[in-house]
Parts: structure tokens; sequence; C-alpha cells
């Protein structure tokens, strides 16, 4: 379902992408660990063309996406054709985004009705369905300030939802709420996974990865140091700066 070979991403002097390959498979999970500054933000905003690497392919369901290679040079692709391309990934970030002047409703339409020209009345009936599935149901009139962070973040997923992506990227998406606030964002997600939705999950839940993620990666200094189910992943890592990241997080983590 997405492919990276080699991409490469610096910002001035500073490399933070060094080459890093990933590929994941439809339906798959996969959750990216590691301390801060070790690339896995910028990793997943590549992936959504946020970001620009300098270097690399991004390949989609086995099409190469965004941009063409002519004897080695890169050329991007029209605009229009790099914004259908990313309609089929949907993006949740750790600080919400929504946008705080509409309603719930129109957070989550906003995008289908413009965008796609999805008729209002199909929309919102779209919108009703996701806002059941997240919790809800009785916040379509609301505003975001009237939200709770975990309530923000599950308009956020519903909103993303609405333009049917075919994969969802999740940016810690879970790093600036209340912890008695987690679990429902967690849930939601979870319900995701159980439905064969390809996820990447850039993550501090330890727990949420070795119960629902079917690889974990630990990326360090712009790398990707280890890529493993998560049983082994958590209780017999290969590699000594993994084993060395997972008892920073949890001492009885690492084996």
């Amino acid at each position: 379902m997405i492919e990276l070979i080699g991409i490469e991403k610096s910002y001035g002097a500073l490399n933070v992408l060094k080459g890093v390959s990933l590929s994941v498979a439809r339906g798959d999970v996969v959750c990216i660990i590691g301390p801060s500054g070790s690339g896995k933000s910028t990793l997943l905003r590549c992936i959504n063309y946020l970001e620009e690497p300098e270097a690399g392919t991004i390949m989609l369901a086995g099409v190469p996406a965004y941009r063409d290679i002519v004897n080695g040079r890169m050329f991007p692709r029209p605009r229009a054709e790099i914004d259908a391309t990313r309609r089929d990934l949907g993006m949740v970030f750790q600080d919400f985004n929504l946008f705080p002047h509409l309603t719930v409703m129109r957070n989550i339409t906003e995008a289908p009705i413009t965008v796609c020209r999805v008729p209002r009345a199909e929309a919102e009936k779209r919108a009703v369905s996701l806002l059941e599935r997240v919790g809800l149901a009785d916040k379509v009139d609301a505003y975001p300030e009237e939200l709770s962070g975990g309530q923000k973040q599950r308009v956020a997923i519903a909103r993303a939802l609405a333009m049917g992506p075919k994969a969802m990227l999740f940016d810690e998406p879970t790093s600036a709420l209340d912890p008695e606030l987690v679990g429902e964002v967690l849930e939601v997600m979870r319900s995701l996974a159980a439905d064969g939705m390809t996820m990447i999950v850039v993550t501090h839940e330890m727990g949420f990865a070795r119960q629902v993620a079917d690889r974990v990666i630990f990326m360090d200094q712009g790398q990707i140091v280890e890529d493993a189910p998560p049983e082994q992943f958590f209780t017999a890592p290969a590699m000594a700066r993994t084993r060395s990241f997972l008892r920073s997080v949890n001492p009885a983590s690492a084996g």
C-alpha cells in the first residue's frame, strides 16, 4: 500500500531523514516509536507530501506518487494530481487542527463538499455516521471550544475519515491530551485497525503499539534502527539501541 525508497530530508545543514526505506502492506498497522528529533513526524509528513523529500521515491498502491524522475532529475506533478493523491491519505495531527469558527458538522463536511463536490445532504449523512462511530453523535452542532481534547481528536479522526482515505497517518495523536482522555482516542484507533484500515502511527503509547500493531519500528537519528513484530520488538529486540530506548521508557519492557 505504501512504500518508501531511500527518503532523504534535510533542513539546512540538519539531515533529518537519511535514506529511509519502508514498506507497509494493505491493512497493516505500523507503529513508529523513538526519541524526539529522530525523524518520525518528518517521515509521516513526507508520506503525505506536507514535506518534500530531497531524494527518494514514495509509492502508493505500487505507483510512484507526487513526482517523476526523468534523466535523474525530479519533476513534481501538477498540483491537482498531487492533491488528488493526498486525498487517499488521511492525516491526524497531535494538535487537532480543527477549524475553530465551524461546528463539528461543518468541520467534517467542509472538505468533502468543497474539494470533492459531494452533495451536502450526502456529506452530512456520512458525518453523522462517523460521529456515531467515534462516540460523538450528540456533538454535531458544538464548536471546538466546547469540546475536551479527546473529543476534538475524535472529531479530527472523523474529519479525516470523511474523505474516504485508503490509509490513515497519525502523528502522535494522544501526546497533547490529558492522561484520562488518551483511552477514548486509542479506542477509536483500535476499531479502525480491527476494520482493516491501513495505518501508520507515530506514538509514545507503548501499550497501544504492543496490542494493535502488526509491526513496530524504532527510529533514531533519521534512520530505522529496528523493524519487528510487536512481541519480538518488546520482549527480544535485536539492537542494543532499541533495548536502551525501551529501558528508558519502561524498564520492564525490554526484557
